[in-house]
This record gives structure tokens, sequence and C-alpha cells, in this order.
């Protein structure tokens, strides 16, 4: 994949989002790793551009640096190119992330019992975001490094989580697995809160969780 395609792969999976129920609007980013030479660092949608306005020239490339980033593109990064960063420099598994305000994530992650709890092992697929339950980071203002510092702990041995009064982000070895992870959640969040409805789920076990993580952890296609 040229870095041209890599853009094109971007926007074509930022545009698809909505069709697939999890964003609206311009809201929420996606990003994907890509090194430069010797360059660690990542592509990741504009600020406040609509994707179906967006172009391959308007895709951002920042590096990875400790401090401060390189930013090459015409136009501002996300403002949550900080949550983007953080998670690459520390996250070697992570290849892309896609970051929405999925309706039912979104609106989960504004009630209190879940920014203390999140949303527990209700169903087996819940292993998927990588532990026995997904996590919900704590508020911070959008595109701040206190956000982005909640997310990063949220996210510590998973690979999707909730955020308070905000959405969610889930993270992939390609956009089509950070996206499908995102879809997957959102299918959670709403299977979740109908249980609720009805007087709350029973849970599976610590037990049982940990026999569908080691399930998944050999389930390939």
């Amino acid at each position: 994949m040229t870095e041209d395609q890599a853009r094109q792969a971007i926007i074509d999976l930022a545009l698809s989002m909505t069709g697939h129920g999890i964003n609206h609007g311009s809201a929420g980013n996606v990003s994907m790793r890509w090194n430069r030479g010797g360059g660690d660092g990542f592509l990741v949608t504009p600020s406040a551009l609509p994707y179906d306005q967006c172009t391959i020239d308007d895709i951002v490339w920042m590096s990875v640096a400790a401090h401060e980033p390189v930013i090459d593109g015409r136009r501002r990064p996300s403002s949550e190119w900080r949550f983007h960063h953080d998670l690459y420099a520390h996250r070697a598994d992570a290849q892309a992330i896609v970051h929405t305000h999925a309706p039912h994530c979104a609106a989960l992650a504004c009630l209190p019992r879940i920014q203390r709890e999140g949303i527990p092992a209700f169903h087996y697929m819940v292993a998927l975001a990588g532990g026995h339950d997904i996590r919900c980071a704590p508020y911070a203002t959008f595109g701040t490094q206190a956000l982005s510092d909640h997310v990063l702990a949220a996210m510590a041995d998973r690979r999707a989580c909730l955020m308070a009064h905000h959405g969610m982000l889930a993270i992939g070895a390609s956009l089509e697995a950070a996206l499908a992870l995102a879809i997957e959640l959102e299918w959670l969040a709403r299977t979740y809160a109908q249980t609720l409805q009805l007087g709350g789920p029973a849970l599976l076990s610590a037990q049982e969780m940990d026999r569908v993580l080691e399930k998944f952890s050999s389930y390939r296609p």
C-alpha cells in the first residue's frame, strides 16, 4: 500500500461509519499507523472537515515523538490527536484507531453506573475488547492531555473503551479490524442498555470469561 492509498483507505472508512450506525456528521476521527523511513508516525483525519469533503491531501501525518510531534499537512490534525499519538506510542498492537460518537455507547457513557463499572460480562462478546469488562474512561475536555491520559489508562490490556460523556474508541491490527470492533462495541452497548431496561442482566463468571478469552486468543478465520 502506498501512502496515498492509505490516506484514501482512512477516508473511505470514515465515510462508512455513518452507514454502520456508529457515527454522524464530522464527529469522531480515524487514524492509521504509518512510518516514514526511520520515523514512527501515523496518518489521521483533519480537524472539523466533513468526511465527504476530505481528499487524500487533507489527511495529516504526525510523528510519534516523545514531546512535540512533527505535523505534516495542509490542515490541522483532529482535535483528538493526543490520544491517537499516545496510543501509538505505548501500544505496539495498535495499527489503526477508530473513535466515534456511537449513540448507544455515548448514552451509556453518560450514566454514573457505567462511568464507575463500565460494561460488565453480560455477554461473552465483551471479551473481544480484551478483558472481563469494557471500561469507561473518565471525562475530560475533548482534545486535552487529561483526556488522553484517561483513555490510555482505560485501554490498559484492552482494545476498546467507552469515554464518559463522549463516545467510544477501538484499536485494531488494521483499519478493518478497528472498525469491526467499534461496530461490535456499539451492538454490545445497545444490547446492554436493553437488558438494563428489563431489570438488568445476569453476568458470566470470571472463570467463564477466562475460557472465552483463551478461545478468542486462538480464534482465526
